[in-house]
């Protein structure tokens, strides 16, 4: 198994991110752009990278913050967040550059590529899906769903699917419904899948211990996290057509 430090540039800024894959595979194979949370570029989403070259991708975990733009706390996490986004063009431009980085992989099939995020990276991929990018899929696990960004109907040809938790209340009932007017309105093909109970940053281990030290309603869940990792993978074999 290969895996390196990516040290790239957007707009002359500093940026890290990290790649894997199979070495021993000498075919081209899908790419997969996995995108972090509001806490930044950390060992979290590398092992989602290594845990897709496992499966046979090309896994490239991008940067959406800049080298080294870490957070241990939500109000550190919130000013990254908030910094990237009310930049204009920025998380565009920097998942553009992360886009053509891994399409020009000597290991990947360009014409085969995907997204994968995490709570500000589930968002962050929806709607590089809602701008009509090039992916031929986009998995959400836990991101917020609304945006401003809207839809024509009949343009996206990017197939989505979505997890999320049923107690998560940082992605109401409200927007979960929003969210399935918009893409049957808009004509994508998705799925849903609602975990009762489940709270926010569900796949991730350290949620429960961050939302007990912060105060902020996050919790693992294992099972949810086996399930929509599950779901993702099938996913992914489907849309690839892969073998394995």
């Amino acid at each position: 198994m290969h895996s390196e430090t990516v040290d790239y540039a957007v707009d002359g800024q500093p940026f890290s991110g990290y790649l894997a894959y199979d070495d021993s595979i000498g075919a081209k194979r899908p790419g997969i752009l996995v995108l972090h949370e509001w806490w930044g570029h950390n060992e979290f989403v590398r092992e989602q990278a290594d845990k897709l070259a496992a499966m046979g991708y090309t896994a490239f975990a991008l940067d959406l913050f800049g080298t080294g733009k870490q957070a241990d706390n939500p109000a550190d996490a919130a000013e990254l967040m908030n910094t990237a986004i009310n930049t204009p063009g920025a998380i565009e431009a920097r998942f553009r550059a992360a886009l053509e980085w891994l399409q020009q992989n000597d290991s990947v099939d360009q014409s085969r590529i995907a997204a994968q995020g995490y709570c500000f990276g589930g968002a962050v991929a929806l709607n590089m899906a809602r701008m009509g990018l090039d992916l031929q899929g986009v998995v959400s696990f836990h991101g917020n769903l609304s945006s401003e960004i809207r839809m024509t109907p009949g343009t996206i040809k990017t197939e989505i699917q979505v997890y999320t938790g049923g107690a998560d209340d940082m992605i109401p009932a409200e927007q979960v419904a929003a969210f399935v007017e918009e893409m049957q309105t808009a004509g994508v093909k998705f799925e849903l899948t609602s975990y009762p109970g489940v709270k926010h940053g569900f796949t991730n281990p350290a949620a429960t211990e961050r939302g007990e030290k912060f105060g902020i309603p996050l919790a693992y869940s294992e099972a949810a996290a086996t399930d929509a990792w599950n779901g993702a993978a099938a996913f992914y074999k489907k849309l690839f057509g892969m073998q394995c």
